[in-house]
């Protein structure tokens, strides 16, 4: 039999909604002591630490750490159903996928029937869009716990990728370290990019001396908007923000409505 539909109505105006926010950046660069600093704008977040970078902040994780892609889509279902918490915080989206290859590879046969033990090993670019479906289980369990009223903060590594450019030389920017082969089938990175309403680009600020050599300041900012070094977007933050240690100034521009 048919489904039951559901009764349409129309509402009007801005609707408050659980935000879902990825922060990416180098190693080192403070990405998950950022995330910690949420509790100063009120909201508990709760880390699924997949990568045990927090043990050295006093934050609320699932315990034990989760090992394989179901454990992760379980923990995200246990920390959807506690109250106490405002925020699921995914620590690392790249590691995720990871552990994303591994259950695909155990639970997708080749086409053929026999297994197999890579991800090349499907045929040329399958093997990316059987991973991409599974990592789309993870998407779709924060999107529910998103619904339940968690905003979601998912933390990956960086990446380097050439941007092809028709009017000139190509160039190098920093994307998100998750899935995109060549072909564009099975990019979870940009799926990942659509997904969120912002994405943050983390980076150590450099500066250009006078005999052209560029070098660190060991001061951080955060980009919201796109560049061409970076990929970012916001649905709500259009300048960058200055990343002081300790500070939650991010945070307090995102939930200054909550």
């Amino acid at each position: 039999s048919a489904p039951a539909s559901r009764s349409l109505s129309v509402s009007q105006g801005v609707r408050s909604a659980a935000q879902k926010i990825v922060i990416y950046g180098p190693g080192g660069v403070g990405k998950t002591e950022l995330v910690s600093l949420l509790s100063d704008v009120g909201l508990a977040p709760l880390f699924i630490d997949i990568e045990e970078g927090s043990n050295f902040l006093d934050v609320a994780r699932i315990d034990p750490t989760p090992e394989t892609f179901e454990e992760i889509l379980q923990a995200i279902q246990l920390a959807t159903a506690m109250p106490d918490y405002g925020a699921i915080v995914i620590d690392s989206l790249t590691k995720a996928e990871e552990l994303g290859v591994a259950y695909t590879l155990q639970n997708v046969s080749h086409e053929k029937g026999h297994p197999v033990n890579s991800i090349e090993g499907y045929g040329w670019g399958k093997g990316y869009v059987h991973n991409f479906e599974t990592f789309l289980r993870l998407l779709q369990a924060l999107d529910a716990a998103a619904r339940a009223g968690k905003h979601i903060i998912g933390i990956c590594h960086d990446c380097t990728a050439s941007v092809p450019n028709p009017a000139g030389e190509d160039w190098i920017r920093y994307e998100p370290r998750l899935q995109s082969p060549p072909s564009g089938k099975g990019s979870i990175r940009h799926r990942v990019k659509e997904w969120c309403d912002h994405l943050l680009y983390v980076g150590f600020d450099t500066f250009v001396d006078t005999d052209g050599k560029a070098s660190g300041s060991g001061t951080r900012t955060i980009y919201p908007v796109e560049l061409p070094t970076h990929w970012a977007k916001s649905r709500s933050l259009t300048d960058p923000v200055v990343y002081e240690k300790g500070s939650a100034q991010i945070w307090k521009l995102l939930f200054s409505k909550e």
